[in-house]
């Protein structure tokens, strides 16, 4: 337990391992505004952490090798190039 919601956010960024976390709260909306200040690569409001293929995994500080899984995941591995090709007399 910890007194008050900012010293539960401090402890939890914290760490230089920082995969995933958890809130638990009866209030959804303080779940979501503490999630927010949480550097984690995933929270998790009452429910403890877990992923599925379909959803981006990954962390943040010394956890962050980027995302895996998912189609974000799938980025990671891509590099996306623009290219536009005309004729040399074509107007564009």
């Amino acid at each position: 337990m910890v007194k008050d919601e900012q010293a539960a956010i401090y402890l939890a960024n914290d760490s230089d391992f920082v995969l995933g976390s958890s809130v638990f709260t009866q209030d959804i909306e303080r779940g979501k505004r503490i999630a927010n200040q949480i550097d984690t690569g995933m929270v998790f409001i009452n429910h403890p952490t877990w992923t599925q293929a379909v959803l981006p995994f990954g962390g943040t500080n010394r956890s962050d090798f980027g995302r895996e899984l998912s189609a974000l995941g799938v980025q990671e591995f891509v590099n996306k190039k623009h290219i536009r090709a005309s004729k040399l007399n074509d107007p564009f």
